[in-house]
């Protein structure tokens, strides 16, 4: 193998245990700030551009009982909880049952509100319609982060 080759795959190899080492930490981080930020935003009124979503699909799923402001709060108060969780990586094992049924929640607003959300063109989303199909990312890489904690939790018990 020429000098050449041997660099690359040598850098190659670099790339990979970084990669390895790194990427779902990275991915944990990014995800956490990401929540914290828009779950922080709902505690002000107005400032979120999901409030709409959630008091609607509070209100639907509730019969109208539950208090709007109330909702928002709760909702923002787990989401920044879950946020936290996977920026510090402190109490993740138990943050990843609030955080499935918060994906859930998240998506929610495509079965409730598909007329409101691909009212576009052509029905192509809205503005909302493009903040939920967003959200299957967060989704996949909820799903990405769980099994990446289930997995060394596994490891380290058996």
């Amino acid at each position: 193998m020429s000098t050449t080759l041997q660099t690359i795959a040598r850098m190659e190899l670099r790339i990979h245990r970084w990669l390895t080492r790194n990427s779902v930490r990275l991915l944990r981080i990014s995800m956490g700030g990401i929540i914290l930020t828009f779950g922080f935003l709902k505690y002000f009124p107005g400032l979120s551009p999901a409030e709409h979503m959630v008091e609607t699909v509070s209100r639907t799923l509730s019969l109208g009982l539950a208090p709007d402001r109330l909702t928002m709060d709760g909702f923002a108060t787990i989401e920044c909880l879950i946020g936290l969780s996977l920026i510090t990586n402190i109490g993740l094992r138990i943050a990843i049952y609030p955080m499935a049924l918060w994906a859930i929640g998240i998506l929610l607003p495509l079965a409730l509100m598909p007329a409101e959300l691909f009212s576009g063109p052509d029905h192509m989303p809205t503005l909302e319609g493009q903040y939920v199909l967003k959200d299957l990312i967060l989704l996949s890489a909820t799903m990405v982060i769980a099994d990446t904690t289930v997995r060394r939790r596994a490891s380290t018990n058996g």
